[in-house]
């Protein structure tokens, strides 16, 4: 049964939920938080509140559209790497930056899936997992598996290294309280995400790259 419109939603201009996905991101990334208050959202959107039962069901649909939105963005992009012809090397120095680049954009995106894994019942926390984090697990191992056969990665746990890998990208951008009480900063400049990324990428690598 089609769920009936919310008073104001056959109002509502074109792409209002992906402007609602966009705002609640926005926000979650200048609050440095895993959350949203429907009526922040509804100022910062200038959409009517009601839309995100319309659309999502409650706030929690939000989060997890959200989520798939900036999810099945990164399991593509992952696939598209593994898919050129280029060295493992290569393949693993622009997956690292690219990483940093997304963490940068969407610094809540690692402690929103662990919460809707957490929060979720049984049936959705294994949908997540199937869709999400199990193609990027058979990526690394595969990454990596290749790197060690062709003698340029040490014999790694493919497994491990995916938590050092993403931990070492998320972190930094997760932590904006720690850089605001102890670097004085705690703005997430395009200057600090490049140089955070030129820096993660010669770090991750200096660990993985088999000695000559």
């Amino acid at each position: 049964m089609t769920q009936a419109a919310p008073q104001g939603a056959s109002d509502a201009p074109p792409g209002a939920r992906e402007l609602l996905l966009q705002t609640a991101s926005d926000i979650m990334r200048e609050g440095d938080i895993v959350d949203i208050s429907l009526s922040e959202l509804s100022l910062r959107s200038g959409l009517n509140s009601a839309l995100v039962k319309y659309y999502f069901g409650n706030k929690a649909g939000l989060m997890r559209a959200l989520l798939d939105r900036d999810m099945i963005d990164i399991v593509h992009s992952v696939d598209a790497l593994m898919a050129k012809d280029m060295s493992p090397e290569t393949r693993l120095r622009r997956h690292i930056g690219a990483m940093v680049d997304c963490y940068y954009q969407t610094p809540y995106l690692n402690r929103l899936l662990m919460r809707l894994v957490r929060e979720s019942d049984p049936d959705e926390a294994k949908r997540i997992a199937d869709t999400y984090l199990a193609p990027l697990s058979r990526a690394y191992d595969k990454l990596i598996k290749d790197g060690v056969a062709q003698g340029v990665f040490r014999n790694v746990d493919p497994q491990l290294f995916y938590f050092t890998a993403t931990g070492a990208a998320d972190r930094f951008f997760s932590t904006r309280l720690v850089l605001k009480h102890c670097f004085d900063t705690d703005s997430l400049t395009e200057d600090l995400r490049d140089a955070y990324r030129a820096h993660c990428i010669d770090f991750i690598m200096a660990g993985i790259l088999a000695h000559k």
